[in-house]
């Protein structure tokens, strides 16, 4: 029996040295994590999420636009959480197209399921807004721009826990 899956790590470092930089792509790794338990119940949370998808919504016509640009800073935009997900779509290409496909919002950005859990009462409510962050490959930019305008948002948006999804 072979292993099929697919060697991400591994193909990611020959895809760097292929380009030619001069050492491989270095993974971020923190020998301490900070957790931090919740202070109500889940189902008293109001619920965010933060998504690499790079999702966009369609215009009230059908034409394919990006988020809106005021809200871009840096890597990171936000898109109102009651946006219809017949509207939202990925422009990402960067992803395995030969082992998934992007058709279905949300199993890269699950507005549908987190409106359900609300509705269901085993969640308290979803933020007013959705983020994204597209990717930049640096560690540097995420850690000191992109990481701490997420946070600021999700304060903003009065969220407790987050939920994120990569694409």
């Amino acid at each position: 029996m072979g292993d099929d899956s697919v060697r991400y790590i591994e193909r990611t470092r020959e895809y760097y040295l292929a380009e030619g930089y001069a050492k491989p792509y270095e993974w971020a790794h923190f020998e301490d994590v900070p957790f931090t338990r919740l202070r109500k119940p889940l189902a008293e949370c109001r619920v965010g999420l933060v998504t690499t998808s790079d999702v966009a919504v369609l215009s009230e016509t059908g034409e394919r636009e990006r988020g809106d640009a005021a809200t871009l800073i840096g890597n990171v935009y936000s898109i109102p959480f009651d946006v219809a997900p017949g509207r939202l779509y990925s422009r990402s290409e960067h992803y395995d197209q030969h082992a998934t496909t992007l058709d279905d919002v949300n199993a890269y950005c699950p507005v549908t399921r987190l409106r359900e859990m609300a509705a269901r009462g085993r969640i308290g409510s979803t933020a007013a807004r959705l983020h994204g962050v597209y990717t930049s490959y640096s560690q540097r930019v995420t850690m000191e721009r992109d990481a701490p305008e997420v946070l600021k948002r999700c304060r903003e948006d009065g969220v407790d826990v987050v939920l994120l999804t990569p694409v």
